[in-house]
């Protein structure tokens, strides 16, 4: 019997694409209205006010006109993918990169499993302080190697840093791009029922960490032993190289966390970080070029991936069906018992996360019309925007929307049902972690 394999991934964007295509002559065209918030400093939706504007169906040629224009709105993205793929490619054919992991694997032999809870906490702690995603893609060629070289799968690359940073972004008690932007909609104090989620948070993460482990271990092969490269660096190069990587590394975190830098500002540094490593590393202005050409060669699947993702809303905004769809899935939960509403706003969440991946952009879209729903039913504020984080959050590990989530699978060499095949277990185990989390957060009214 001839096995039915999982559509490839550039394959599974047009579908998408052309399902919203068709989806815009099915659906009644419709919007709310909006309204600036000045606390979040966002465009917000108005309870009630959804009204039927005149069908704009999107045609098939347009929908691929919507790829380019997709690819366009990606366009900080997707540099930064190119930028980075070249400059990891250029300090890998110095020979620093893989002689650094040797040193790091000297000292955790035979403790080499502790690599993997060190890494996911250290991921899963910036997923909770600023929502990382786009950012982890320049880091993957480092994690690829360490993986390599210990014997764990590649996989297991994109399950310790994606994966931690969803998890750790979904349950976390301050995530300014989740819960911040969802309690500044709700009116709730910032900060407000931190102690609740950071528990939940220590549970997921852990749970994480577990499977992320079992994985590893049941599927370790024997490690990578060095071959014939193309590295030109001696000792003291390759160890100036590593110096330049972590100073990169550095200015890259504080950038993103102190300065507020954008994909622009982190594609320059890595840029600079390929060019540097090159000169310093031997490889000469030939070398270097080169190097860093074929890095980018390497990353074009993966950004194309990015543009291809964003196309699919692009097809849906214009054809006026988003709200059509939000209104549609919200409207019946005013007639169900408070605890079923709540477990129906995290499945509303989980639905609507694939046509609207952006989990800020679902907040404004959704709190300003569950909100009210809440107060009517009795349901805690705190409770809705928790079924909000769970719901949205935790489809970051899924969706093929999610274009980080694609392009880092795609980097690591993985198709995207061998990585559907190790999540799903996970995600429906946090999903369960989190109704407990939500029924619980009723009881104790939150």
């Amino acid at each position: 019997m001839k096995t039915i394999r999982f559509p490839h991934p550039l394959v599974l964007m047009v579908g998408f694409i052309l399902l919203a295509c068709l989806l815009s002559y099915v659906l009644p065209a419709g919007v709310f209205e909006r309204h600036p918030d000045a606390a979040t400093g966002r465009d917000v939706v108005v309870a009630g006010s959804y009204h039927h504007v005149p069908a704009s169906p999107v045609s098939p040629l347009q929908a691929l006109v919507d790829i380019p224009k997709g690819l366009i709105d990606a366009a900080s993205v997707i540099f930064l993918v190119f930028l980075a793929g070249g400059a990891f490619t250029v300090v890998d054919h110095t020979g620093a990169l893989r002689h650094g992991v040797d040193w790091l694997l000297v000292r955790f032999r035979g403790r080499e499993a502790v690599v993997i809870p060190i890494v996911s906490v250290l991921f899963a702690t910036m997923g909770a302080l600023e929502n990382m995603q786009e950012e982890i893609i320049p880091l993957i060629p480092v994690l690829l190697v360490l993986m390599r070289r210990i014997g764990y799968p590649p996989l297991t690359a994109a399950a310790v840093s994606l994966g931690s940073a969803a998890v750790g972004a979904a349950f976390s008690p301050l995530n300014p791009f989740q819960v911040g932007v969802a309690q500044q909609l709700a009116q709730l104090p910032l900060l407000s029922g931190g102690g609740f989620r950071l528990v939940f948070l220590v549970l997921a993460v852990a749970f994480w960490i577990a499977g992320t482990l079992r994985y590893a271990t049941r599927h370790r092969v024997a490690p990578e032993t060095d071959e014939p490269t193309t590295e030109t660096a001696h000792g003291a190069q390759r160890g100036l190289v590593l110096a330049l990587l972590l100073v990169t590394f550095s200015v890259f975190g504080y950038g993103v966390l102190k300065l507020g830098w954008d994909f622009e500002q982190m594609a320059a540094l890595f840029l600079a970080l390929g060019i540097a490593a090159g000169l310093v590393g031997g490889l000469g202005l030939t070398g270097t070029a080169e190097s860093f050409i074929s890095g980018c060669r390497d990353m074009a699947f993966s950004a194309i991936l990015i543009g291809f993702a964003r196309a699919i809303f692009v097809v849906l905004e214009q054809g006026q069906i988003v709200d059509t769809i939000v209104n549609g899935l919200s409207a019946p939960l005013a007639g169900l018992p408070v605890t079923l509403s709540a477990l129906g706003m995290l499945g509303l969440h989980t639905a609507l996360h694939l046509p609207v991946p952006s989990v800020s952009g679902q907040a404004v879209l959704t709190m300003p019309l569950l909100v009210p729903l809440s107060d009517l039913i009795g349901l805690s504020r705190q409770v809705t925007v928790l079924a909000y984080q769970y719901g949205a959050g935790l489809c970051e590990l899924i969706t093929p929307t999610n274009g980080a989530l694609m392009a880092i699978v795609a980097v690591c060499g993985v198709r995207f049902d061998a990585w559907w095949k190790f999540v799903l277990p996970m995600y429906l185990g946090l999903v369960l972690l989190g109704i407990v989390a939500i029924i619980t957060g009723i009881l104790v009214k939150l």
